[in-house]
């Protein structure tokens, strides 16, 4: 099976830092893979905090990831400097698939790439909720 060559700087408009933390790394000396997801939701919903569309605390709208998935091209380990890449692939009624790659700061080739989508729900009842036109214009910023 080839893989896919890793995405690259260009392929993303917005970035968001990662800090990595001394308890990122496994037994194996290099940032663990589940740790990976941590950084695409962080990346994401600071983004959405810092647009002024998410308010994490006490609005009416929130964020229920539904699928999720990374591929690994190298390895990280602290303290390692990261910056996250940060797109929007689709954006549907209620629902967003972004697309996040991890890079090492100042190198061009992404170290880990992976997708999640968000259904976008009224907090109280958790049913979906259509995005408003200010989502979609914000949203429509990150392609």
């Amino acid at each position: 099976m080839s893989r896919p060559n890793p995405a690259t700087r260009a392929d993303f408009a917005a970035f968001e830092p990662i800090e990595t933390r001394w308890a990122d790394n496994d037994v194996y000396g290099h940032i663990n893979n589940v740790t990976y997801y941590a950084y695409f939701d962080t990346a994401v919903n600071r983004k959405l905090a810092h647009a002024g569309l998410l308010d994490i605390e006490a609005g009416d709208t929130i964020g229920l990831v539904v699928e999720t998935g990374c591929q690994y091209h190298a390895p990280a380990a602290f303290p390692d400097r990261l910056e996250a890449g940060v797109r929007v692939a689709r954006i549907g009624t209620s629902s967003v698939r972004y697309e996040i790659a991890i890079f090492r700061e100042g190198e061009d080739s992404a170290l880990a790439e992976g997708h999640f989508t968000h259904v976008y729900v009224d907090r109280a009842s958790r049913r979906p909720k259509p995005l408003t036109d200010a989502w979609r214009a914000a949203l429509e910023g990150w392609g």
